[in-house]
């Protein structure tokens, strides 16, 4: 065979060597790179599915100024056993603490001790059983900055901390040393983080003790607000302790201040002091950078507990919040705001002030309930009392958010038009004082 002839052959060969080669090289590349997309969707899939944050939720139940008159705590005073007891007071609220996984307060009186002498206005001090009374309706938190704070002394501010330290309750807006008035307060409830921080007026705070008391500056506001925001929480909770006394609408100061504190971060603002109820809102804020989110205020609860009589005092108002924090998004929604209206009953009797038992809170919207149901306990005159007063918390606060979303909607229909119903009770109520 000639060299011609098997170069030529050895040529083909070659040939065809090279393209089995090529299609053997196309073959495997095809097959590593359909295993690899397939390998890269599997694991971006994977991925997605760690990356599912789920929503976390939190109920709050929000209360207002736990405010003690002398009538409070003589009525509360056993003299078989020289104690205090305060819990009969709370018995037809306390399922509205039972549900809560927080609940918020503002303490507006001291527990300074016994041997500085149980005091009325104008220098509040309750027997120390009220913070045990407290604890077991069911206050997990309550802020301590008022005017009112200092009405023992500092000796008697630093009292009012320990007392609440031995009942269990938490605390802010008072501190007893500079190193405590330093920390942020934080605390994890269904695994949101959520901060808190008071402000009030109205006080003269110990030239060199400025940092036991946060006073209402907006400079410390908003470093405080940075602080909590560093620390990553979820939501964060503004107590102020504002406005003018027996308004029922916020002043101007209180708007500006308001929009300042939103602005600086703040979720919720609950406000406390007048001793009157305050109209409540949800806004929708738009921070420095242009984004947006929700926030509710109101701007102010009223008495939770008191011996006052003046109008509109011994109306108030139990929040009922829920919050969720968005797992996709990250931002908080309020899922709803819905609210238990109150009153502050005095059973007076005779002027008997060592006649146990005459202050109770009721459920306002339950005993009228009652009464047109056939239960008529309570008397004609204390029915349409507690009809005009419902009628005006309706008309102060303001409607509900998402009423409908919340699992104790309980709104009951009056059948009497608020202006028919009588202004008197057949036994008037009486005290001591009427001043805070």
């Amino acid at each position: 065979m000639s060299r011609k002839i098997v170069n030529k052959n050895r040529f083909i060969t070659s040939i065809i060597v090279i393209f089995l080669v090529f299609l053997a090289v196309i073959f495997l590349f095809n097959k590593i790179s359909g295993s690899s997309k397939a390998d890269r969707k599997n694991a971006a899939e994977q991925v997605a599915e760690k990356e599912v944050i789920p929503d976390k939720s939190i109920r709050m139940t929000v209360a207002g100024d736990v405010l003690t008159h002398n009538t409070n705590y003589y009525d509360a005073y056993n003299a078989s056993n020289d104690t205090y007891d305060f819990s009969y007071v709370y018995e037809d609220i306390q399922k509205y603490f039972d549900t809560a996984d927080i609940a918020i307060g503002t303490l507006e009186s001291n527990f300074a001790g016994k041997a500085k002498g149980y005091s009325n206005y104008p220098l509040f001090n309750a027997p120390e059983h009220l913070a045990t009374d407290l604890k077991e309706l069911g206050f997990d938190v309550l802020a301590t900055g008022n005017n009112h704070c200092l009405d023992k002394g500092w000796d008697g501010m630093v009292n009012t901390l320990a007392e609440l330290d031995k009942a269990g309750i938490e605390h802010f807006g008072t501190y007893a040393t500079e190193e405590d008035s330093q920390k942020l307060f934080i605390k994890e409830v269904n695994g949101l983080k959520l901060g808190f921080a008071q402000y009030t007026y109205g006080i003269a705070v110990p030239s060199d003790k400025k940092w036991s008391i946060s006073m209402i500056d907006k400079e410390k506001i908003k470093k405080d607000l940075d602080g909590l925001k560093a620390e990553n929480v979820d939501v964060i909770i503004v107590v102020m302790h504002w406005g003018e006394e027996y308004r029922l609408t916020a002043n101007e100061e209180q708007k500006s201040l308001a929009d300042y504190i939103f602005e600086n971060g703040a979720d919720l603002i609950l406000g406390s002091h007048t001793h009157c109820l305050e109209p409540m809102e949800k806004r929708e804020i738009t921070l420095p950078d242009g984004t947006t989110k929700e926030g509710f205020i109101i701007y102010s609860l009223g008495n939770f507990m008191s011996g006052q009589d003046h109008a509109n005092s011994r109306q108030s108002v139990l929040l009922d919040i829920k919050l969720t924090k968005k797992g996709d998004t990250g931002k908080l929604h309020f899922d709803y705001v819905t609210y238990t209206p109150t009153y502050m009953k005095n059973y007076w009797n005779g002027g008997n002030l060592r006649t146990p038992h005459k202050f109770k809170l009721l459920d306002i919207e339950s005993e009228i309930a009652k009464y047109e149901a056939g239960d008529t306990s309570i008397g004609a005159s204390l029915y349409n009392t507690l009809k005009k007063e419902l009628q005006e918390i309706y008309s102060i606060v303001g409607e509900e958010i998402n009423p409908e979303a919340s699992p104790d909607n309980k709104k009951e229909e009056t059948t009497q038009d608020a202006s028919q119903a009588e202004n008197t009770e057949n036994e008037p109520d009486k005290q001591t004082t009427t001043s805070n």
